[in-house]
């Protein structure tokens, strides 16, 4: 089930909100939200969803054997680590089982047939959030008692598909006590509406000039880099969309889910860019990861090696693919340069330093979004004119004046402008609300409701007009 379709916003959300409204107690509330993320789940694959309660009952089990044997540290390190072997083996085989046999199969003489196997959507976010719990009871934090909190944690369908990846020592203490008021709801509906339209208004058109792209055969140097260009507003808009609606929900349900974006095209750094983008991931990585294999805190060259080990799985929990390898590994080189080499140059001028980062990013969207390195490589070449491709073509001339004010207000919108303009304009308490009279307060939180709601209708009607289309990490 899709958050941007007519069924999730009338029927499975209207449902599970009143019902939760209409349950009384914490642990009631938990086993509703449980059940319909259950329903939620099972709606296009129910056979798969076994498949996540599994996960969840490994967990749960072996977070009590550790808490049972806290005190015998070789014991609970050994059931640690079982846990987390058979978390990720469940997701090596779903989604990488094909990729292996492939490679394997190169070897001549070889040839093991593939495994018949469907990619459960969101089993790369569930999978980490479920290592994220047993690493933490490894470290020390309480594990959960109560088997349905964990699978409520671990399912919950704001964030099952596509994350941010909520750690369980963020929500432990929601899942038992957690205070639900009005201010968190319109919040919450004021964020989903948001990552609503960024992901129907915005998103898909600049999806549909992708395809528009793609499926042309007057390409050009100009129609490259509008590709380019939309598909890089594309996945941020679709992701940050996502992790929008997602925050949104939360905060309908009383629950504070961690950021994911944080305007990351105004960076001026490789570095930068992954302190703002998917910030869920790249923290995961870090204290689950970087850090246990030495972080900073080794020789130089180990600090190298550590680099590359991390996004070299960063590129591979993206895809079953040698080019999400090799984008990894690009992001490797570009942060393993700027950490050693290029990091102060790059503070002396903001101007060149944001091209920069644009530049090479764009790069690495090509690489990511290619079916093959061959392609990659295509069009990396075509933004160059490589084969003599004219700079320009009437096709790429054409489709440009018709997405020039979507390509405006992508641009716009990737920062931070109109959010600082709206929470100016709308603000009814707080540092931006000084200075405003009682009269001035009560119109921008009427005006603010206007537009949510003028948001919210303008995008059902897209909806039921057009059509929709997944998310694009939902194939992560």
């Amino acid at each position: 089930m899709l958050f941007s379709s007519i069924t999730f916003l009338f029927v499975f959300l209207a449902a599970t909100l009143i019902l939760y409204a209409i349950a009384p107690k914490i642990y009631l509330k938990n086993i509703i939200l449980l059940a319909f993320s259950l329903v939620f789940y099972s709606w296009g694959e129910p056979r798969l969803v076994f498949l996540m309660i599994v996960s969840v009952a490994f967990g749960y089990v072996f977070g009590l054997l550790m808490e049972k044997y806290r005190e015998n540290v070789k014991l609970r390190k050994l059931f640690m680590i079982i846990s987390v072997i058979i978390s990720g083996s469940f997701l090596v085989y779903y989604k990488y089982a094909n990729f292996f046999i492939d490679n394997i199969n190169l070897i001549p003489g070889v040839d093991i047939p593939l495994v018949n196997v469907t990619l459960p959507v969101g089993i790369s976010f569930y999978t980490f959030q479920i290592i994220s719990y047993t690493v933490d009871v490894y470290r020390g934090t309480p594990a959960q008692r109560n088997p349905l909190d964990l699978a409520c944690y671990i399912a919950m369908f704001p964030q099952l598909i596509a994350g941010p990846i909520v750690r369980y020592v963020d929500v432990a203490a929601q899942l038992k006590d957690r205070k639900h008021t009005f201010e968190k709801t319109a919040y919450g509906i004021r964020r989903f509406a948001v990552g609503f339209a960024k992901k129907v208004l915005i998103a898909d058109s600049f999806g549909e000039l992708v395809s528009i792209f793609r499926a042309s055969d007057d390409k050009s140097v100009l129609f490259f880099w509008m590709y380019v260009i939309a598909y890089m507003l594309q996945l941020y808009f679709d992701f940050s969309g996502y992790s929008d609606m997602a925050i949104g929900l939360g905060k309908i349900f009383a629950f504070d889910f961690i950021e994911n974006f944080n305007y990351p095209y105004i960076s001026r750094s490789i570095t930068e860019f992954w302190r703002r983008w998917h910030m869920s991931l790249g923290s995961w990585f870090r204290d689950y990861l970087y850090i246990p294999l030495g972080g900073n805190r080794v020789s130089l060259g180990r600090q190298m090696f550590n680099i590359l080990v991390v996004w070299m799985f960063t590129g591979f929990w993206h895809g079953a693919d040698w080019n999400f390898i090799i984008w990894g590994l690009y992001f490797a080189v570009l942060l393993t340069i700027e950490k050693f080499f290029l990091g102060k140059l790059l503070k002396k001028s903001k101007v060149l330093s944001h091209v920069y980062l644009l530049f090479l990013v764009a790069i690495s969207f090509v690489i990511f979004n290619a079916p093959d390195m061959k392609t990659a490589f295509a069009d990396i070449g075509g933004m160059f004119g490589a084969g003599g491709l004219p700079l320009v073509s009437k096709e790429a001339v054409y489709y440009l004046r018709n997405f020039a004010v979507l390509f405006v207000c992508g641009t716009i919108g990737a920062t931070p402008i109109v959010a600082n303009t709206a929470r100016k304009l709308f603000a009814t308490d707080g540092e931006n609300a000084k200075g405003k009279s009682s009269v001035q307060i009560a119109v921008s939180a009427v005006v603010e409701t206007l537009f949510v709601v003028a948001v919210l209708l303008l995008v059902t009607a897209w909806l039921v007009d057009g059509s929709f289309s997944s998310f694009l990490y939902f194939r992560f």
